[in-house]
């Protein structure tokens, strides 16, 4: 038996199909077949109701792209046909930049028979002798909906995405499900089953274990970037449209991972806010060696219409103020439930006050050690964070967080040690490394570049125990080679500079306090210095008032003495 939508929409194929042909040959309604007369029938009772609401009609064509605008209050039909008999089922998908769009087996969306979703497809499969079929398109939010979709042709030999589905609504679901938050992006898919031919039964999911089942499909999950800092919808529909297959992502797109079909399809990602990502599944059958693709979706990490995490408007840590604001705001974060903006507000105050101490310790008492500590910290910080930002970071063995933080903290550890010898040469690097990426920061600020990730990377895993799970892959585009040459040219050039210019001096600074305590008990003994004659400050200042208020008294003539 049929199911009861499929039944639906192929009775509507074949009343539009018998329709055209009598309208070509303009035969009246008496002269219509009894059958015809029976599928119109049917047809008006099942649509009561809806009659009424504006309908459009887009043809579509196997694999190619159709731009579709959905008014409010409208649904418009999205039909195919001359439906080769080689294909047993068919994807549409559909994409817009942010607004929710409606797929739907019926003019009426129900449970179980439609999606909304910014990026939503459905899959059907055909029964024999069909060689037409359609969907219907809704704006569910009451404003309309602009976007693109393709519907993408299979056949009996490849897997059918979706088809094992036990989790989501639909019940063949060939969607890719995203959820994101500031630190991770996720996303969620639904087991495939290995192909079937059009009217036979499709095979068991979960009653037999072996290679002639679904437990030999294997899963690769690619991820695609949109051009660094553009937001336009015209970006993001081209790109859709360059990944929206299997052959098209697997030449545009990079393979992350690949997984067997007895591990959980979930797959974790690093969030980068404003940066636009499209993720795809392509399923894949070894033995038959055919593959299918879900349906392609994307993510900036952030939101059109929120204020919070809006993506003109994007949170970023810059190192707060050095080593006691990256401390005291991770720890805030962790134990606190502070407003976002009051935990910059006191991360700010720490950052200063930790500085006003780090420069006390050496101004006041010359402590050397704690100045080379703390400043080697901060250079082992960020060459960890730079370890970690390149592919070494997605080793599987760093997937532990007693790995990580181990290997993490030896570097850290490791570099203050090996400068504690040549402190002058630690502090010099640490302010031209560091001091050149302050710079790529604040130009991230204007313009967007993956290198603001080195650091940010390391503060998520800090805050976020899964972050772990994550794959923190990022775009590199035109703009990050340009800022890792500027880093490079100030880091190296301020190195050398600085060298250059301390050559002659002190291996460290000495202390201001105790150069003047050393003064002042010098002019104290040296009967012979100028110095110890000089009245003292408050003298001087009694002195020079009284000579402007005092009154002067004439002198009379003056001769000068000869002897």
């Amino acid at each position: 038996m049929l199911r009861w939508p499929v039944a639906f929409e192929y009775l509507s194929n074949c009343v539009a199909s018998e329709c055209s042909r009598l309208g070509s040959r303009n035969v009246g309604l008496k002269k219509m077949p009894s059958s015809w007369l029976m599928y119109i029938f049917l047809y008006v009772l099942v649509c009561d109701g809806v009659v009424a609401q504006v309908e459009n009609r887009v043809v579509f064509l196997f694999n190619t792209f159709q731009n579709v605008n959905v008014n409010e209050n409208e649904t418009v039909q999205a039909v195919v046909s001359r439906i080769p008999p080689e294909v047993a089922f068919i994807t549409l998908q559909f994409h817009t930049q942010h607004s929710n769009a409606t797929l739907s087996y019926t003019r009426m969306p129900g449970l179980g028979l439609s999606l909304t979703a910014v990026d939503s497809g459905l899959l059907s499969p055909l029964i024999p002798g069909q060689t037409k079929f359609s969907w219907f398109l809704l704006a569910p939010d009451g404003n309309s909906v602009a976007g693109t979709g393709v519907i993408l042709p299979y056949t009996s030999s490849d897997p059918v995405p979706g088809a094992c589905n036990l989790e989501f609504d639909l019940d063949i679901d060939p969607n890719v499900y995203l959820h994101y938050n500031i630190f991770e992006t996720t996303i969620r898919f639904a087991p495939a089953n290995i192909g079937y031919s059009r009217g036979s039964n499709p095979p068991a999911c979960d009653t037999e274990v072996g290679e002639n089942t679904r437990w030999r499909l294997r899963y690769d999950i690619y991820q695609y970037f949109l051009p660094e800092s553009d937001l336009s919808e015209q970006s993001l529909i081209t790109s859709i449209q360059s990944v929206a297959n299997v052959q098209t992502m697997r030449e545009h797109g990079k393979r992350i991972m690949t997984l067997s079909s007895n591990d959980k399809t979930e797959v974790v990602f690093s969030s980068i806010p404003g940066q636009g990502v499209i993720y795809s599944v392509i399923v894949r059958d070894p033995v038959l060696n055919t593959s299918s693709s879900y349906i392609p979706v994307h993510t900036y990490a952030c939101s059109f219409s929120s204020t919070l995490d809006g993506c003109d408007t994007l949170e970023l840590f810059c190192m707060g103020f050095g080593f006691a604001a990256f401390l005291f705001f991770v720890l805030i974060t962790r134990t606190t439930k502070l407003d976002y903006d009051i935990r910059l507000t006191l991360t700010a105050v720490i950052g200063v006050v930790g500085g006003v101490i780090l420069v006390m310790s050496w101004w006041r008492f010359g402590s050397v050690m704690s100045c080379v500590v703390v400043v080697g910290l901060m250079l082992g910080f960020l060459i960890s964070s730079i370890v970690f930002f390149t592919p070494v970071g997605d080793i599987q063995v760093f997937r532990s967080n007693v790995v990580f933080w181990v290997t993490f903290s030896c570097i850290v550890v490791g570099v203050p040690l090996f400068f504690v010898r040549w402190p002058r040469e630690g502090n010099i690097t640490t302010c031209g490394v560091a001091g050149a990426y302050a710079v790529v920061l604040a130009v991230n600020a204007y313009i967007y570049t993956s290198l603001s990730y080195i650091t940010l990377n390391i503060l998520k895993r800090f805050l976020n125990d899964n972050f772990s799970k994550a794959f923190t892959d990022v775009p590199f585009q035109d703009i990050d080679f340009i800022m890792i040459t500027v880093w490079v040219v100030l880091g190296v050039s301020g190195i050398v500079l600085q060298l250059y210019r301390e050559r002659t001096r002190p291996f460290f600074p000495p202390s201001p306090y105790l150069m003047w305590l050393q003064e002042r008990e010098r002019r104290k003994t040296n009967v012979l210095d100028p110095s110890h004659h000089t009245s003292s400050l408050p003298s001087r200042l009694l002195a020079r008032a009284r000579q402007l208020t005092g009154r002067r008294e004439s002198a009379g003539e003056c001769t000068p003495l000869l002897l």
